[in-house]
């Protein structure tokens, strides 16, 4: 017992060693004062004073001055602030220390990737917008362009689908620029032009480029903007080890209030008094939507020499979505190997590969398939009566008893197969070479090639989906290459006070497209699914497609920056085409831009709180190519005919060439000042742009059908799209301490689009109404409004009987309680009394009018937090699925309960009846909201812990995203995606916006996260 004890006495005699040592080391304490300013004098406030090693700290008050106590005469201060290099200073019995911070260089003159090189932060001339590796992060994402929403000014981020695992991500970078064509930016990937995103962890910084002085390098796909992404490098030293897990419970952040089969019953037999209810009470909505979850691991190492350095990583990413059935799955792989050859050349290797296999459900229907659409589970799950149950009593699969016969949604969830498995591959080999002190060469030749394969199969135990047709299959495959060679030179000189850049290249891109596409009906057993085509009696039509598309082009720029004052930049491409026509084959876009670094002046040199003022100008041309291969020339179509009985196929002219067709081209004005307080502590962005996009690609249907052509609408270069706004950015270190920072992230933008030109001035009419509406007209084009505004009836309320208010009408045949609507006056200022087509008008403008991020990070110590809000004030949405639960054949919200009765006037719904779908504001609202967006908590254990476990640093956090959303919008989430047509076609994605319609949920999630670096 007594040698037990031993252990025990010799640590209670340490103890009491070391509180007797502290003591004596208290007794040794002193105080130093003392005054920290810049370089140029001035006395600097909020400076960190901290003793080395420990976490006793203060920092300096408006006069630079501090006090602070250490405890023996071998401690060393340290002091640090934004903007100025850490300096150490060991006390060595002193009681005054008066200290100079020099400016830190490196963090003036941040380096940003701009098209083809680099540029100092300070010395850039057009509109950039960067985004730091943390903020990519700070929660799992499947697409780093879904990270990128609200963290930068002008660039809007939108899911194609809601929440749905694998759904494709639309980025605008300050609105439309066009109808037909793409508006979708530029993605250039480590130099590689028309790449895909890598995953967020592999990525050191993101580039968005958004004047013509920063896009028109890349000339004829410049006109949307550019995103430049530069991924991760090893870095000389030992080898780093990194993991990185994340886990989410994902829910659906809101459900449609329905009726239930009581209430659904009673509101029926308003409609039809012989409706019987069928026994069941069945939330659908219950039923298609479960907690998802994601779970991402990704791994990397890198490390290196002087001479080679290597960065690779793997990543792995699944997704159970919250509607049942619905996953996506990801496989990536990266690596980054640099080589330093000799010292004028380098060597550079950038492999990327993936595998991402989704299994989705039908939504978003285009309303056309089956019987009333009845393909799409989300809408389903409202349309179906709550009174019926899964199954009938034979066993079947029940089909809905009021409006469409339509499978009911668990059937189409559970029994549809959609699956979609996609391969993508790119390698880029790079050189470097200096030719002579100040001269390099690059060259880069890359490869990317996509293969994509998506199978779709619908059993017959669909029955109305499919039943009819024995069961239906199809598969479809895609294929995409794109081979680029860039070429460029690059040369720097000092002339006097000034620094001149000059870059000239030669770039060519080869792209070329297959399709395949095959389908079958009438099986005999579903077991096969779509992997059996051959197995259906009856085959259908097959198609397959190839294009081939070249684009070779020359470009140069010049930067000239004048004794650190005044900086100029001028920029030039020509691109040649092969998609266009004969006599536009080529165009030239050239750029210029001036700035000048005022608070770099003799007269500014006194202005002590104004660390940075810059003044950019900037005007420039950029194209966007538009049109796929062929469509400028005279082509040709096949169809089926019937000759003696028996099928044959056929030729016939499709549509008739145009020698003339071009190019879109994007002319943009860009002004912007960039200013930093107290030691750029607090720093600032404004810019004011105004984009005129002439020569728009549209379909011109004016050609007479006598000619013969299938096709009457050719392409034409008619139309103008204008778009001008404000971007204003701030950022702000509030509190830069020892033990506690707080940073603030600020950024907001409006964006005022509007349609200058059409052919001869008339509308174009367009429909974004699932096709059981039986609708043809719901927004439209229209000079002088914005792109895709709402088009339909102008809603007065319930018509009360008798006689109607002023300027006010009904549709013929209507009674009390039915809606009432505006009577708009003809040419000659007269009413008919009667509501028409003619009474049609512009209800509302899709767009918002401005967009904003909010982000707020703190650090104490070793936790971490950052708050992140994202949103949008303006904008309208059509509510379609207001409309069908309003129109009688369908369930209904609970809304209707306070439906117009003889008893109850005092309401703006009307009457329970069947009604015909109309577009109307009465189903428009406002769409503004504020979504908080992120909000997460980390801790990172101290080394001393950390090094027990053999490891170099470990964090842990939690998060939650999409929490609470503030919005008066009435439906599932206001930020609404429903294109229409169920596709993603450029026009429908230009003009077709503000629709809310079966989307995919918005998902509410919450993470835990671990980073483990060895």
């Amino acid at each position: 017992m007594q040698q037990k004890n031993k252990p025990q006495l010799l640590r209670y005699g340490l103890l009491l060693i070391c509180i007797f040592g502290s003591f004596l080391t208290y007794a040794q304490t002193s105080t130093i004062t003392g005054k920290v300013v810049s370089t140029e004098g001035e006395e600097l406030l909020g400076v960190s004073v901290s003793i080395k090693g420990t976490s006793t700290g203060t920092s300096t008050d408006f006069n630079g001055d501090y006090t602070i106590t250490v405890p023996n005469a071998e401690a060393v201060l340290m002091f640090s602030s934004i903007g100025y290099t850490t300096l150490d200073v060991p006390v060595n019995g002193q009681t005054v220390i008066n200290v100079t911070l020099q400016d830190d260089l490196a963090l003036l003159d941040q380096v940003v990737v701009v098209g083809y090189g680099t540029r100092k932060k300070s010395d850039v001339t057009g509109a950039v917008s960067s985004v730091k590796s943390e903020e990519l992060n700070a929660f799992p994402v499947l697409d780093a362009a879904q990270a990128l929403q609200g963290r930068a000014a002008g660039v809007e981020v939108q899911t194609n689908n809601g929440g749905e695992p694998g759904a494709p991500i639309n980025i605008r970078i300050r609105g439309n620029t066009s109808i037909n064509a793409s508006s979708s930016p530029l993605i250039v990937v480590d130099g590689f032009v028309g790449a895909n995103f890598p995953q967020p962890a592999d990525i050191a910084s993101i580039e968005v480029l958004k004047d013509a002085s920063a896009t028109a390098i890349y000339g004829s796909r410049g006109s949307n903007g550019v995103v430049l992404v530069t991924t991760k490098r090893g870095k000389v030293g030992k080898i780093s080890v990194e993991y990185n897990f994340n886990y989410s419970n994902q829910r659906t952040a809101n459900e449609l209030d329905l009726l239930n089969a009581d209430q659904f019953t009673t509101y029926q037999q308003i409609i039809n008094p012989a409706y019987v209810s069928n026994g069941s009470n069945t939330d659908w909505q219950d039923l298609i939507y479960q907690n998802g979850n994601i779970q991402q691991h990704q791994f990397s190492f890198s490390g290196g020499t002087e001479d080679i350095n290597f960065y690779a990583s793997a990543n792995y990413f699944d997704q159970e979505g919250v509607v049942v059935n619905s996953d996506f799955e990801r496989f990536t792989f990266l690596s980054n190997l640099d080589a330093q050859v000799n010292d004028k050349l380098k060597l550079g290797l950038n492999l990327f590969a993936s595998r991402g296999t989704q299994n989705g459900v039908p939504t978003q229907s285009n309303g056309n398939l089956a019987n009333g659409g009845g393909d799409d589970v989300v809408a389903s799950s409202f349309r179906f009566a709550p009174d019926l149950g899964v199954f009938d009593t034979d066993g079947n699969f029940t089909v809905n008893s009021v409006g469409d016969d339509i499978d009911n949604p668990f059937a189409v969830a559970t029994q549809s197969v959609n699956e979609t498995k996609n391969d993508l591959y790119r390698a880029n080999l790079s050189l470097n070479y200096e030719i002579i002190e100040g001269l390099t060469f690059r060259s880069s030749l890359g490869y990317e090639s996509e293969n994509e394969t998506a199978g779709v199969f619908r059993p017959s135990s669909l029955t109305i989906t499919a039943g009819g047709v024995g069961g239906v299959a199809a598969i479809s495959s895609f294929k995409r290459s794109n081979l680029l060679s860039e070429n460029f030179l690059t040369y720097k000189r000092e002339i006097g006070k000034g620094d001149l850049t000059l870059l000239g290249g030669y770039s060519y891109q080869n792209l070329t497209n297959q399709n395949y596409a095959a389908g079958a009906q009438q099986f005999i057993s579903d077991s096969f699914s779509y992997f059996n085509l051959g197995g259906g009696s009856v085959q259908l039509i097959p198609s397959s497609s190839r294009t081939v598309s070249e684009i070779q082009s020359q470009f140069g720029r010049v930067n000239y920056d004048y004794d650190d004052k005044y900086l100029i930049t001028a920029t030039i491409r020509r691109d040649g085409a092969s998609n266009f026509a004969e006599n536009e084959k080529h165009a030239v876009f050239p750029s210029g831009a001036i700035g000048w670094k005022i608070s770099n002046e003799p007269f500014f040199a006194n202005v002590n709180n104004i660390s940075e003022l810059k003044l950019r100008a900037s005007y420039g041309a950029t194209g966007n190519q538009g049109i796929s291969a062929f469509q400028s020339l005279a082509r040709f179509n096949s169809v089926y005919a019937v000759i003696n009985g028996d099928a044959v196929n056929n030729v016939v002219p499709d549509q008739p060439a145009n020698p003339n067709l071009k190019w879109e081209t994007s002319y943009q004005t860009n002004v912007g000042l960039d200013v930093g307080l107290l030691n750029d502590r607090i720093t600032l962005s404004a810019d004011y742009y105004n984009i005129d996009t002439e020569d728009l690609i549209i379909a011109d249907d004016s050609q007479a059908e006598y000619l013969g052509f299938l096709t009457t609408a050719s392409l034409r270069n008619i139309g103008e799209v204008n778009n001008k706004g404000f971007e204003f950015n701030i950022n702000s270190r509030n509190i830069v301490g020892e033990n506690f920072t707080w940073s603030t992230d600020f950024n907001i933008s409006t964006n005022r689009n509007e349609v200058s030109t059409l052919l001869n001035g008339e509308d174009i009419f367009l429909d974004a109404s699932p096709g059981y509406f039986n609708i043809d007209e719901t927004h439209v084009l229209r000079e002088g409004e914005s792109t895709g505004a709402f088009y339909g009836y102008e809603y007065r309320g319930v018509y009360q009987g008798g006689a109607l208010p002023e300027g006010t009408a009904v549709f013929s045949g209507s009674v009390a309680g039915d809606p009432l609507y505006t009577d708009i006056p003809n040419e000659d200022g007269m009413i008919d009394g009667e509501i028409t087509t003619a009474d049609r008008k512009i209800l509302g403008d899709p767009n918002p009018d401005f967009s904003f991020g909010f982000s707020n990070n703190f650090t104490y110590k070793n936790f971490d937090m950052n708050i992140f809000f994202q949103g949008a004030v303006g904008g309208d949405i059509m509510n379609l699925t207001a409309l069908q639960l309003n129109s009688g054949d369908s369930n209904a919200s609970t809304d209707i309960l306070n439906a117009w009765t003889p008893s109850n006037t005092n309401t703006n719904i009307p009457s329970v009846a069947l009604r015909t779908k109309r577009i109307s504001s009465q189903f428009l609202e406002d769409g503004s909201y504020v979504r908080l967006k992120n909000i997460s908590v980390g801790y990172t254990f101290p080394n001393t812990f950390v090094e027990k476990m053999g490891v170099s640093s470990l964090r842990l956090a939690i998060s939650a995203q999409n929490l609470f959303t503030i919005t008066n919008y009435s439906g599932l989430d206001p930020e609404a995606s429903y294109f229409g047509a169920g596709s993603v076609s450029n026009r429908d994605s230009n003009t077709t916006r503000g629709f809310d319609f079966g989307n995919y949920p918005t998902l509410r999630s919450f993470n835990f996260s671990a980073n483990i670096k060895f």
